[in-house]
């Protein structure tokens, strides 16, 4: 039997109650359209083995291709000076082999990926690291959710802001008068406490929960910062489990992530979940965006938690991307950023490719990149460990991008 043929078939077999029952649910137009082809095909079968065959085929294009857009795309810039911001060195890992590094992204090299969305970041940090824009209302509403989600009855405990009170306000105003920035008087953190639990949110609306006293966790579980892999994968599934409620997610994904080594040569990780409920596309973009990690103390407590959930409301549009091995060529011409201090060591030494999502509250935008670990020869350690630099490559079509980076020997 045909596809198309297989196709009408099952629309043909969609039961009556089946539909009565799909149009109570709210995308009542999806299933209004359905029930017009199950009578088509009860009157015109041919008709129907099209439409059946037009439909799989769009389908399958939005489930493993990702969104399409029909209109005219904006080009893009780059916002290369802003692409590293904080923290001193360079962005390295380091490990005696690449498969040390882990991750739980869904994505892969076997995952055929042709548009993706392109957001405007409606919370970007200016140069004090603040949010100009900050919405007070949504921060505070984040702040309650997030609170409810820890069992805290918000709507009963006063909520506090870190702007100074008018006395210290008139006291800087009268020894400082005009050399005070507009900015310092600005509301850039709103609190919650409650029963040795704070949670503070920030004007890019991401949430941080501190735990006052650190809460233990049961013997069986070895949660410090050098617990080997496995003992990290035994906490995140106690804390899946433990903090449910607050974890907020349909199916939610362990993400140990890390595996390089630090200067003492001690292996570090980290816990984060994300929603693997949905299609890939829903899983890159939750991945990516919207997660939530867990802290440990130096005695192996938990000492905190964060939420992150940025606003992706103003999206750019749907953009065509490039293939990893289109990625790797425009590598080797230099058609990349990076804060490695030296240049791209050459296509031999590239042992990993992934595409991500740089979402640094600095970014103007979030576009995704191909994040390329390439070993530098130069920079391995006398015990045999070697040093794996971070370069990125725009993952969106060059066509779409005004100022297309090239390596110029310094720090871009």
């Amino acid at each position: 039997m045909k596809k198309e043929e297989r196709l009408a078939n099952i629309i043909g077999q969609i039961s009556d109650d089946m539909l009565e029952q799909a149009a109570n649910v709210d995308n009542k137009r999806c299933f209004d359209r359905l029930l017009a082809y199950k009578v088509a095909w009860k009157k015109w079968t041919a008709i129907a083995a099209c439409m059946a065959l037009i439909i799989g085929v769009v389908a399958f294009s939005l489930i493993t291709f990702g969104p399409k857009t029909h209109s005219k795309l904006p080009i893009l810039s780059l916002d290369t000076k802003g692409f590293f911001t904080g923290g001193m060195g360079f962005e390295g890992y380091m490990a005696y082999d690449i498969s040390e590094l882990k991750n739980a992204n869904p994505w892969s090299e076997e995952v055929n990926v042709t548009h993706l969305p392109v957001f405007k970041n409606v919370h970007t940090y200016d140069e004090n690291y603040q949010v100009p824009d900050a919405d007070i209302n949504k921060m505070k509403a984040c702040l309650k959710e997030i609170a409810q989600r820890l069992g805290i009855d918000a709507e009963q405990l006063e909520i506090t802001d870190d702007r100074p009170d008018e006395e210290t306000i008139n006291k800087i105003t009268e020894k400082l008068r005009d050399t005070v920035p507009e900015y310092y008087y600005n509301i850039n953190r709103v609190f919650i406490k409650d029963k040795g639990i704070e949670v503070e949110v920030n004007g890019a609306l991401t949430a941080a929960v501190k735990f006052n006293p650190p809460v233990s966790l049961p013997n069986e579980y070895n949660f410090t910062y050098y617990a080997p892999y496995e003992d990290f994968v035994s906490v995140a599934d106690y804390l899946s489990n433990k903090y449910k409620a607050f974890i907020n997610m349909k199916k939610p994904k362990a993400n140990i992530t890390g595996g390089d080594y630090d200067i003492y040569n001690q292996q570090n990780y980290s816990i984060e979940f994300f929603d693997e409920n949905g299609n890939i596309l829903e899983q890159m973009i939750n991945y990516n965006f919207n997660k939530v990690t867990f802290n440990c103390d130096d005695d192996g407590n938990l000492f905190g938690a964060g939420v992150f959930q940025p606003d992706l409301s103003h999206k750019i549009g749907n953009y065509p991307v490039i293939t990893p091995n289109e990625a790797k060529r425009l590598l080797s011409k230099g058609n990349y950023i990076t804060t490695v201090p030296e240049e791209f060591s050459g296509e031999e030494y590239g042992r990993k490719i992934e595409l991500i999502y740089r979402t640094n509250g600095t970014e103007k935008i979030f576009l995704p990149y191909y994040r390329i670990y390439v070993e530098m020869p130069s920079m391995k350690r006398d015990n045999g460990i070697n040093t794996y630099g971070a370069f990125y490559v725009p993952a969106v079509n060059g066509k779409y991008i005004e100022n297309m980076p090239i390596w110029d020997g310094s720090f871009n």
